[in-house]
Order: C-alpha cells, then structure tokens, then sequence
C-alpha cells in the first residue's frame, strides 16, 4: 500500500503530509522553508530507493506514511547541506531500514589486558555493518527527533557515512576537499583525551560517555550531539562543533536558537 501512495507523485510527498512529517520531529521543524522543500524532495526518494522493513511483532503498531517520511526525512538531514551527488553516493551502501521492536542483545567476545577472552552480551538499540542494514529499535525511534542529545538514525547512519571509505567504523569519514584531514585528526583527538581524562577522574562528561569507547562511536555520538544538542556541543567543543559544521555544511545552533 505504501509504495502505491509513493508512486502518487514521484518527485516530491504530498505537502500536508511532508509538514505533518516535520512539525512531529523538532528538528525537522527548525528548518527554513527551502530546506524543508528540498529535504522533502531527498526524503521522498530516499523511501523509494530503500527498503523500509517491520519486524512482525510492529505489524500493529501506530506507523503510517506520516512516520515513514519522518524517518526518512532524519536520515537526509545528515546531508541536506551537501550536493544531490554528494547526498546520493553518501547513501550509496544504505539498502535496508530494519525496525525491531526494542533493544536487542549480540553475543561478543572480548579479550582482556592479559590476553584471555571472555564472552559478553551487549545490549543494542541500533547497529550496522558496511553493506548490511541499518537496525534499529522501534521504542527508540519513538524517543529520536527532538533537541534532546538522542538520535538512535542519526548514529547508524552516521556510521554508514564513516564507512564510505572504509569496511569499518574508524571515526574517519571521507572527507570534502575543503577539510583537512590533520584538522579533522586534531580536533577530534582532542575531543577523544578530554572524554578520557573525565572517565579516568570520575567526572561527567560533557556529552555521552560512549563517545569514549571507541572513535567510530566518538563520531556518531558527536553527529548525535550536533544535530540534536548543538548548544551543549558548541559550549563543551567549539572547535569540534565548526568542524562539523564545516563537514555538514550546516549550522544546526542556529536551527535551535530559531526553534
């Protein structure tokens, strides 16, 4: 049903719909007109070009095209500063959306300062690999969108974007010719000692912790906090924060300061 109401009109969503789509997720709202018109446009092919699955168990759940099209409309706001090229190939290893209905658990092995490996589970809310899906829960969807620090989207496909020039997460992305890749170095290896001088000395960090455990994570937890925190990320890390905005090409304080 939903891919008959897509074809309805292919180049962009039905407008009541798209606004409807907007004024649920604060950070969809906060954009001006011509940004809403054209992440509208990237939205509505990003649903027609990806495949959008349920898990069987939401077969019931209050999820319509209103919802889709804001999910939609969050993933490309990561590139709506960028060309429609650059937007494209970004994506390019993005095919599937999968929505569970909660957290879920992986089994990993780990091996300790003394060479021995111990056996964990790691309790998950969202996780992507390079070509594989994007999955995500569906409780923490729900709880995605607004100007709050939390995006479980934004992270996956933050991650998506890191992989663009790598089968692994290694907080690297490729890079516009406009950046550097020493400042990108610099920035966010300090961002990375600060984060672990506060875990060494017991103090809160100023944006989430598990930006510390590894510098794939470091990026998407910083990607979460540009889009969703940026007062709280432009006061903790200036510098990181124009570095962003620079890859971005966006300036999301100004977007909450409006809001």
């Amino acid at each position: 049903m939903f891919k008959r109401w897509l074809t309805r009109t292919p180049s962009s969503p039905p407008a009541d719909t798209w606004h409807q789509a907007c004024q649920r997720t604060p950070i969809l709202a906060a954009l001006t007109p011509s940004e809403t018109e054209l992440l509208g446009e990237r939205a509505w092919h990003f649903l027609a070009s990806k495949r959008l699955t349920l898990h069987a168990e939401l077969s019931d759940a209050p999820f319509d095209e209103i919802d889709r099209l804001a999910l939609a409309g969050q993933a490309c706001l990561l590139t709506l500063g960028w060309s429609s090229a650059e937007h494209r190939e970004a994506f390019a290893n993005v095919h599937e959306i999968v929505i569970l209905p909660d957290s879920f658990t992986r089994e990993l092995e780990e091996m300790d300062e003394f060479g021995v490996v111990h056996r964990v589970i790691d309790e998950r809310v969202g996780e992507t690999s390079y070509q594989g899906p994007v999955v995500i829960s569906y409780t923490d969807l729900t709880q995605s969108g607004g100007f709050d620090g939390f995006n479980v989207l934004i992270h996956e496909l933050a991650h998506k974007l890191d992989m663009g020039n790598s089968m692994d997460i290694d907080g690297f992305p490729p890079l516009p010719r406009t950046l550097s890749a020493k400042r990108w170095h610099a920035v966010f290896s300090a961002v990375w000692e600060d984060l672990s001088a506060c875990l060494e000395q017991g103090v809160e960090p100023p944006i989430d912790d598990y930006a510390a455990s590894h510098p794939g994570e470091c990026f998407a937890v910083c990607c979460e906090a540009f889009f969703t925190a940026p007062d709280q990320l432009v006061e903790a890390y200036p510098e990181l924060y124009q570095l962003l905005a620079d890859y971005f090409n966006q300036a999301t304080l100004l977007r909450l300061v409006s809001h």
